[in-house]
């Protein structure tokens, strides 16, 4: 009777995975025994990131995604609108602003119009608009495709970031860069496949959530790069530990992985051992990598790099270009301090500046080296944050923009898309889209196109549900985008 003999417990799992003359110990017999000419070789890992076949040929092979938390002002920086100059001042009329939702202030009130306090001017065979805070920006127009019409769903920070990198504004989703890699895999075998550098004083307000895996495999993870010290915290083995027991510890906590994984299947064991083994390689790859003394003086004046090991936005740009040359699929480049509401260090008129000067020759000599060296037909670059600003001012002692989500504006170069294009209109204030509205998931459905992946198959199955990047929505590919 199963009541004597104890057996009324035992679950169907703990039969096949533990007793000795189960399933998995017969494979671990299998694999490990002995045969007539020695020991059977080792079962083998395949790497998770190992490179894998695009649903149909692709236009670009890598992304670097240049972040620019906490929303900025594309009234301010690309998107002139003279009716503002005109208005300014004066009441939005209520049909803009009736039902809709602001971060700060009340719908309710007649907000009042702030025109920009900057120059605008043409530039290049496209005629681009561009102003004075943007003069190394101005220059490249015609490298880039600007969207003037991008739209998202939600006007709060962390959610925001939340939805224009994992295409929703719940906790725990899959980030755009996990699913690129899960997808295609990396090229490169030191460094990880999703790599994320810093600028600024701050990280960006959602953490590390912004470059996570949420419910794919944890291998997919972005990961950050420290710029001093070890790119990657404890990445060094001790002074006193010589090279070769480190290979023996590594060695030695493989086998035991092994164990596991042929005992449950699980595969976050198999990511257990790739990761022991990427970090073993990265000990020397991550340090090399870091170090841009090499570069030529001519390169680090076109980034305008002064200190070479200075943690800068220009310094993670040429960074960027070097991940790429090394086969990283995607690298996403956060700077903070974009969140410009008018408080007194949030002004347009000083601070926008600042950071201005901060990332406008770093962002076109990316373009420029990339394209010098042959790369940027094969990568994407995408300039942007998770929204826009508002056309009317906020009620402040400095002034300010609050947040916007129906329409604001970044910019793609590179991998396929047309240069010297701006897409999209806008009505006269530049609140919302008239023409060509492009939604954050739209624009996620065109990147997964360049690199040959179909939004619609790239999902997983997941607790009886299929996530993908784009949800449920009906998102389209901008093919009007596209050379």
């Amino acid at each position: 009777m199963l009541e004597d003999t104890g057996l009324r417990d035992l679950t169907r799992r703990h039969f096949f995975s533990r007793c000795s003359l189960g399933l998995g110990g017969m494979a671990l017999a299998s694999l490990l025994a002995d045969d007539a000419h020695g020991a059977a070789p080792e079962p083998q890992v395949r790497n998770p990131l190992r490179p894998k076949p695009s649903h149909f040929p692709a236009r670009a092979q890598s992304v670097i995604f240049l972040f620019m938390a906490g929303g900025p002002s594309q009234l301010d920086l690309l998107h002139h609108k003279p009716r503002l100059a005109e208005l300014d001042g004066q009441p939005i009329p209520d049909s803009f602003v009736a039902g809709k939702r602001f971060a700060f202030m009340d719908s309710s009130h007649r907000q009042t119009l702030l025109a920009s306090r900057r120059k605008f001017q043409q530039h290049g065979q496209s005629g681009a608009w561009v102003s004075d805070l943007l003069p190394w920006t101005a220059g490249m127009v015609d490298e880039l495709s600007i969207v003037t019409t991008v739209q998202t769903d939600l006007f709060n920070h962390a959610p925001a970031k939340f939805f224009m990198n994992t295409g929703s504004g719940q906790f725990g989703r899959p980030s755009m860069g996990s699913w690129v890699t899960y997808g295609l895999g990396s090229e490169c075998r030191d460094l990880p496949g999703f790599v994320v550098l810093q600028s600024g004083p701050r990280g960006p307000r959602g953490g590390s959530v912004l470059w996570g895996s949420g419910i794919l495999p944890s291998t997919y993870q972005g990961v950050p790069l420290r710029s001093q010290g070890d790119p990657i915290l404890n990445l060094s083995a001790p002074a006193e530990v010589s090279g070769e027991q480190q290979r023996q510890l590594v060695d030695t906590v493989r086998q035991l992985n092994l164990k596991r994984l042929v005992e449950t299947g699980d595969q976050e064991i198999a990511t257990r051992i790739s990761a022991y083994e990427m970090a073993y390689r990265m000990q020397t790859s991550a340090p090399e990598l870091m170090d841009i003394g090499g570069e030529s003086q001519a390169t680090l004046d076109l980034y305008g790099i002064r200190d070479v090991k200075e943690a800068t936005f220009a310094r993670n740009c040429l960074l960027a270009r070097r991940l790429v040359e090394r086969g990283v699929r995607f690298i996403q480049l956060y700077d903070t301090n974009w969140d410009h509401h008018g408080g007194p260090t949030e002004t347009l008129e000083k601070h926008l500046p600042e950071k201005c000067r901060d990332i406008d020759q770093p962002s076109m000599a990316l373009v420029r080296d990339l394209k010098q060296r042959g790369l940027l037909d094969q990568t994407i670059v995408i300039w942007g944050g998770e929204f826009g600003r508002t056309p009317m001012g906020e009620v402040r002692q400095y002034t300010g923009r609050n947040h916007h989500i129906d329409a604001f504006t970044m910019w793609l170069a590179g991998g396929g898309f047309k240069p010297g294009l701006v897409y999209g209109q806008t009505d006269e204030f530049g609140f919302g889209a008239v023409e060509h509205p492009v939604h954050v998931h739209d624009l996620h459905a065109t990147l997964l196109h360049q690199l040959g992946l179909d939004h619609h198959r790239l999902s997983v199955r997941f607790q009886g549900l299929d996530f993908r990047l784009t949800g449920v929505s009906q998102a389209r590919v901008l093919r009007d985008l596209l050379v």
